[in-house]
């Protein structure tokens, strides 16, 4: 009888040691699960948190460079436009581009004439070069609206705005002639008139401006 008891005792301390060591063991693998866990949540904050490199951004552009640019036997220009709606933002950018090529041949005449008159015999010399600027000006206002598209590209940002990249060009020799069937029918300066002289003249300033490109 005495000997059951001691072996009831006996299993029972048993029991409350592996009991513990369970307990332990389950507590110290609980502990070490949280610690990696904590750790790979840092890991990743950290990951989350590195800021974005900062510095030089390459920018693309599009209907740009040296093929865009007048040459002597053409004039061009290039522009963009910008809208919420795609087709406001193509016309934007016809717009654009026609006002700059406007103002390249503009200054371009103007300096033809200067040249043209300057080197000719004309008495009302003041007067022929207001004539020449005024032809300039209606030839631009004619001929612009034959302007060619060279390039045209299409984008679109992330908040949902339209880029519009756009080159024009319009033939040298075409406002070369319309300038001259203006010219040639004015009746201030026909008599005078030397479409040689004035072609060289043209054609010089075109070589010009394509060499300061």
């Amino acid at each position: 009888m005495i000997v059951e008891i001691t072996f009831a005792k006996s299993n029972k301390n048993q029991f409350k040691f592996f009991s513990m060591k369970t307990r332990h063991l389950t507590l110290l693998m609980l502990v070490a699960v949280l610690t990696i866990f904590g750790t790979s949540c840092k890991k990743k904050k950290k990951v989350a948190e590195t800021p974005k490199p900062t510095g030089e951004v390459l920018i693309n552009e599009y209907c740009t460079g040296e093929q865009y640019q007048s040459t002597k036997d053409a004039f061009r220009s290039t522009a963009t436009g910008e809208s919420m709606d795609r087709e406001t933002a193509k016309k934007k950018a016809r717009s654009n581009a026609q006002s700059e090529l406007a103002k390249t041949i503009s200054s371009t005449m103007k300096i033809v004439g200067d040249n043209y008159v300057n080197s000719t015999e004309f008495n009302n010399k003041e007067e022929v070069t207001e004539t020449f600027q005024e032809m300039a000006r209606t030839v631009v206002d004619q001929e612009l609206r034959g302007a060619v598209e060279i390039c045209e590209k299409l984008t679109q940002r992330e908040n949902g705005t339209f880029v519009s990249y756009v080159a024009i060009e319009l033939s040298g020799s075409k406002i070369a002639d319309a300038y001259n069937s203006g010219l040639s029918q004015n009746e201030k300066l026909k008599a005078d008139y030397n479409y040689e002289k004035f072609k060289d003249t043209f054609e010089k300033e075109m070589e010009k401006m394509a060499g300061g490109k």
